[in-house]
């Protein structure tokens, strides 16, 4: 995250953060649960928190960091209460005729590889990933995220990505 946008979040209403946030801040969700549609949920419900404490949030010395951690904790929150949780059976629907998309299955089959593998991961080495590749963090704002150290993170990096080369290679 650079500097520029951090310190341009201080000064910026809820509406103009969300706009410039709001994908980035969808992407570290997706990249933390399985269910595109649950991490926008996730998203949906931390921005309402946002908002009704944005006074606080904006007046944070980084606004960017604050929601960051909302939202990792918001999905930490998630997986906790997924075991309580039902899910709904879903349905294949056939695609309707005339419609030909060109094949990317091996595209999709290699990045339903490494998505099973991230989520296989502990909560703590999959976030220090997503956060590191995902929204391009450095070891010291994934430090301040997640409230360790950035040796912490570094251990988790490494550890998480040697584990995922471990998936790939076989």
């Amino acid at each position: 995250m650079s500097t520029a946008l951090r310190e341009a979040a201080v000064v910026l209403t809820f509406e103009e953060f969300v706009a410039v946030r709001g994908p980035a801040l969808v992407r570290l969700a997706r990249g933390l649960l399985r269910d595109p549609d649950t991490a926008e949920d996730v998203v949906q419900d931390v921005l309402a928190k946002a908002l009704l404490k944005w006074g606080r949030v904006s007046a944070a010395d980084d606004p960017v960091a604050y929601v960051n951690r909302m939202v990792v904790n918001a999905c930490t929150s998630w997986w906790r209460r997924a075991a309580r949780r039902e899910r709904p059976a879903g349905e294949d629907l056939p695609e309707p005729a005339g419609r030909t998309r060109p094949d990317a299955s091996a595209q999709l089959a290699d990045r339903d590889q490494l998505l099973t593998a991230l989520r296989a991961l502990p909560l703590k080495q999959r976030t220090v990933l997503v956060l590191r590749y995902f929204e391009d963090a450095s070891d010291e704002q994934i430090a301040d995220v997640l409230d360790v150290t950035t040796g912490t993170v570094r251990s988790n990096a490494h550890r998480g990505l040697a584990a995922l080369r471990r998936v790939v290679e076989r």
